[in-house]
């Protein structure tokens, strides 16, 4: 039978984006070693429905594989807790302790208000990508996968900056609330192959004028963002970045 134990939480309760939040304590016992995060706060959903004295806490999820990214929750003031290149869903709670105390906040930023409890309102993302982070195409017929060739180490590269999920950790630890790890790796894996390239500048200059737009803060190089990203997104995408708005605005060559 697998180990049980207790833990004590303290959770951020907020009714809206306009109303003052709170931690609030709660004790949860007979936790399994084997239950994810996410489960564990499925647990204590179920005891604070049965008790009826209070509402269930609302907290974002979906794919529970590490994949959407919904899963944005900052554990003991880390982004997606302790354990490096996991998402809170990912998590297990044999990660904690019998009588740990575990404070459980959401991602906090300017450009992710609050909406309930630990959910966040990200869609600052989405009108980040819908400023550039597409490639036009002509319509028809799809072409052949082998019809561009595109060299392997420049495939891979791309790849590993298009596994970014969006989920935000790279805003909740930066100091500043930055967006440029998300920013440059959607860049990144974009400009690199050949199919984004001919709108690499104006697709550069449009994100990041539409996160600046957004309210996120400038990154400073302080690099908790690599650190806490749960797919280890270098911020060298954020140096790429720079180098190719520079290239394009200051060059007036935005085209």
């Amino acid at each position: 039978m697998a180990d049980t134990f207790t833990v004590h939480l303290k959770i951020w309760r907020q009714d809206g984006p306009d109303q003052p939040g709170k931690l609030v304590d709660y004790t949860l016992d007979k936790v399994n070693e084997h239950m994810s995060f996410l489960e564990m706060l499925d647990v204590l959903n179920e005891e604070i429905v049965a008790e009826g004295k209070e509402e269930p806490i609302e907290f974002d999820y979906d794919c529970r594989e590490g994949i959407c990214g919904s899963c944005n929750l900052v554990i003991n003031g880390r982004a997606h807790g302790p354990k490096d290149m996991t998402c809170t869903c990912q998590l297990h709670m044999r990660n904690f302790s019998d009588g740990d105390t575990i404070v459980i906040e959401p991602f906090r930023a300017k450009a992710f208000p609050v909406i309930k409890d630990l959910v966040v309102d990200r869609s600052a993302f989405d009108r980040i990508i819908e400023a550039g982070g597409y490639v036009s195409v002509k319509t028809g017929s799809a072409p052949d996968a082998n019809s561009i060739p595109v060299d392997k180490t420049v495939a891979d590269t791309a790849f590993d900056y298009a596994t970014c999920i969006g989920c935000g950790a790279c805003v909740a630890a930066c100091p500043n609330s930055s967006a440029s790890l998300f920013t440059g790796a959607k860049l990144a894996h974009l400009n690199r192959l050949p199919q984004g390239e001919p709108e690499r500048k104006k697709r550069t200059v449009a994100m990041v004028e539409q996160m600046e737009e957004e309210g996120f803060g400038d990154c400073s190089n302080y690099a908790e963002c690599e650190a806490v990203c749960p797919k280890g997104i270098s911020i060298s995408a954020i140096a790429e970045m720079r180098r190719n708005y520079m290239s394009a605005a200051f060059a007036g060559d935005e085209a």
